[in-house]
């Protein structure tokens, strides 16, 4: 269903989401006319909350109550609003959130501490960031080394069946099953040969590079010798990497979850329950959800790039402007586990040479300060990054 909102009713949502975000309170067309300046009558406005309703966007808790956004209005809000702040769309007399002073105080740690402890550090930048996100944080530290490939190998395990054997630098190896191309000759002996042309080819082509760096190679041009072989080589990789890049579900530093139950949303017991029984017993799972979303590419509907960064947000180091790291957002009935269908995940993740060694999360209520949640999850990812290279 293609979504088609006026320009007043995309700011009468976007008012209504930020007011909820405030107050927790239902929001009503009396407050959204004395708070914001739509120029028309609360009936008018009463009128496009009952047509935002109408669309999903918005629900009445009870009959005599205002609106409340849904898990749809957020993810409209989240996809589309806060991308158009600055383009006229929402109104610049509204409220906006200031940077959490906290947020600098936690780059500065990074970047004095990052040579002592990781394993303390990571867990005080949870804490910090739970506590100016009033969420709860998770991160994972690095997985191990970045390697990258050094050699190749595909043999014939059975009728239509090849596998591929990956050798890193470091001497680990890996390996996937594929279904071979469709080869110029049926013969066994012919079949070897054009294995370890293709081997070879390979070997020669990927030496060097990490398995992350295999994402965004492409095919299309090749020898004429190979060129029959494009798409097949493009599967082959694509194999490979969800293999290879599957993360490691080790050690999750968490921290938050008094900051989360002061929020009114877990005012109930049910929800707390649900919440700490996560942490305990799924707190690995959500890591590696969220590190295989980022590694096979995941669904771009969940994902979230802010605008480049202006000319006062360049590189310190370089002087470039460098685009900020992408965030993965599950909102409410979106997240794969059922036990967060009222908890919006906001993470990322950190990366050396292109190879994801960790993620930053933050888990909490629907009713999240998305725009600070997601500066945060981005600044201390990036951070990591840079830190790390």
């Amino acid at each position: 269903m293609k979504l088609e909102l006026t320009p007043r009713q995309r700011k009468i949502l976007w008012a209504t989401v930020r007011s909820y975000i405030a107050t927790a309170e239902p929001v009503g067309s009396k407050t959204l006319a004395q708070s914001y300046n739509f120029g028309v009558s609360t009936a008018t406005i009463r009128n496009d909350l009952a047509t935002l309703e109408q669309v999903g966007l918005l629900f009445q808790p009870h009959t005599s109550a205002g609106r409340v956004p849904s898990d749809f209005g957020y993810r409209v809000y989240v996809n589309d609003l806060l991308t158009s702040a600055n383009s006229g769309g929402i109104p610049h007399d509204a409220p906006q959130p200031d940077p959490h002073p906290a947020l600098q105080q936690l780059m500065d740690q990074l970047g004095r501490e990052l040579g002592d402890d990781l394993d303390s550090l990571l867990q005080r930048v949870a804490q910090l960031l739970a506590h100016l996100s009033g969420c709860i944080a998770l991160i994972t530290p690095p997985q191990g080394p970045v390697v990258a490939i050094h050699h190749v190998q595909l043999v014939s395990v059975a009728p239509g069946r090849v596998m591929v054997l990956v050798v890193t630098d470091s001497y680990q190896t890996h390996s996937a099953l594929v279904s071979p191309p469709d080869w110029p000759s049926d013969s066994r002996e012919d079949l070897e040969d054009e294995l370890q042309l293709l081997s070879n080819f390979l070997t020669l082509k990927l030496r060097g590079k990490t398995f992350a760096e295999l994402q965004d190679l492409s095919w299309l041009k090749l020898d004429e010798e190979f060129r029959t072989y494009g798409h097949w080589l493009q599967q082959l990789l694509r194999s490979v990497v969800q293999r290879c890049l599957q993360p490691s579900l080790g050690q999750v530093f968490s921290a938050g979850m008094a900051e989360l139950m002061r929020q009114p949303e877990f005012s109930q017991a049910r929800q707390v329950q649900a919440v700490m029984q996560l942490i305990e017993e799924g707190a690995k799972q959500l890591q590696g959800m969220i590190g295989l979303h980022f590694a096979d590419g995941g669904d771009p509907q969940l994902a979230y790039l802010p605008p480049l960064p202006s000319s006062t947000e360049m590189d310190q180091e370089s002087g470039q402007s460098a685009r900020k790291t992408p965030v993965i957002i599950y909102i409410g009935s979106e997240n794969p586990l059922e036990s967060l269908h009222h908890c919006t995940v906001i993470a990322s993740t950190y990366h050396r040479r292109s190879a994801p060694l960790g993620t930053v999360t933050l888990l909490g209520p629907t009713r999240m300060a998305y725009e600070r949640s997601i500066a945060a999850v981005q600044a201390v990812a990036s951070h990591l990054t840079r830190a790390l290279a």
